[in-house]
């Protein structure tokens, strides 16, 4: 998938390579990276809090071998960028911007796909083969589980007052809970098993709790943490959260009508999840062709079988998909139009969600 990039001026932590002397910590010398991120600067200062006295290569297997691995692969930081607007549009200085707080997103993000793949079994990630496959199942959910937690360190040592800090713990702890609420669906509700009138509902549900519920986090870190009021706040974080909703109805629209996401596409119907073109198919469908669709997808032996039902798909609900997106997105920057005006964060979200269209397929 390329990668998008932003012409907001971003944050100082999203910038340049960090000086000799933060590369080593603890006694530690950082080895040599092929590519410098926010992620891996932060890492190898998180070194720091490991035990000194153990030998490296102890911790290089354990920990920083498998985290660095995964920090180091390309990604498109839209999560940190996306933290960074809605401080300016909460009335932040762009320059005092705490560097932990868009780090902080990107980790939880991280951490998540890493688990996700696990529990998945997906082939590939960022351009590699995913972290479990490559340093097995436990270590990879360690892993995953570990940046969690780094998370919830970085928050504590923020610049913040007592009270926005308390209730950025407080919303930080509440998305994780609905971010595995909605995981627990994925991985337990499939689509040739429910009812044509409820699958709507049900993709919808898992977007929202899953991909929508981190993304209203972005919002909310950005603009509680530049203390805008509660109205505004609430306004941001909702608007996030329907822009995740919006990109991930995208990236299942891809998943059926992209050839270079075409194996993220069968991957999703041989797990037979429940995806945003099963939700529009319900929608437009008559009964007997909806049926007909579970069916193929129960009786598909092998990926000849997986590509004729995404072909399917993709004839019924292509262009359906793209209206119900653009309708989506739409709404989504409209009402924050609405509530900001047409400031210039404003117009750099519209930009970064055109580029991510172009992404996506």
């Amino acid at each position: 998938m390329s990668e998008p990039r932003s012409s907001l001026p971003p944050a100082t932590l999203l910038l340049d390579e960090p000086p000799e002397d933060e590369r080593r910590v603890n006694g530690r010398t950082a080895e040599a990276h092929q590519r410098q991120t926010p992620l891996t600067r932060a890492f190898e200062r998180a070194l720091g809090a490991l035990p000194s006295a153990l030998p490296d290569a102890l911790w290089g297997k354990a920990l920083i071998g498998p985290a660095r691995d995964f920090l180091q692969r390309p990604g498109k930081d839209f999560r940190a960028r996306l933290v960074a607007l809605c401080w300016a549009l909460g009335g932040g200085d762009p320059g005092k911007l705490p560097d932990e707080l868009p780090l902080l997103v990107e980790i939880l993000h991280a951490g998540s796909l890493i688990v996700d793949d696990v529990q998945d079994d997906s082939a590939a990630r960022r351009g590699a083969p995913a972290l479990h496959r490559v340093c097995g199942v436990p270590l990879a959910i360690n892993t995953g589980n570990w940046m969690y937690f780094w998370a919830f360190d970085l928050l504590g040592r923020a610049p913040l007052g007592a009270a926005t800090r308390l209730a950025l713990y407080r919303r930080l702890g509440r998305t994780l809970m609905r971010c595995h609420e909605g995981q627990a669906l994925d991985l337990t509700v499939r689509v040739a098993d429910l009812e044509q009138p409820l699958v709507p509902g049900v993709v919808a549900s898992i977007t929202r709790l899953k991909t929508g519920s981190l993304m209203g986090f972005c919002g909310y870190v950005g603009a509680r943490a530049a203390r805008a009021g509660a109205l505004l706040v609430r306004r941001v974080a909702r608007c996030c959260r329907d822009v995740g909703v919006g990109l991930q109805m995208l990236d299942d629209l891809g998943g059926i009508t992209s050839r270079a996401r075409a194996d993220k596409g069968i991957e999703d119907l041989r797990h037979r999840r429940s995806t945003w073109p099963w939700a529009w198919l319900a929608e437009v469908a008559d009964p007997r062709t909806f049926a007909e669709a579970q069916r193929r997808l129960c009786a598909a032996e092998d990926e000849r079988d997986l590509r004729a039902v995404a072909e399917l798909l993709r004839e019924r609900v292509e262009a359906t998909g793209r209206i119900r997106v653009a309708r989506h997105l739409g709404g989504a920057l409209a009402a924050l139009r609405a509530a900001v005006g047409g400031a210039p964060p404003v117009v750099e979200l519209e930009r970064e969600i055109e580029l991510l269209k172009q992404s996506y397929g």
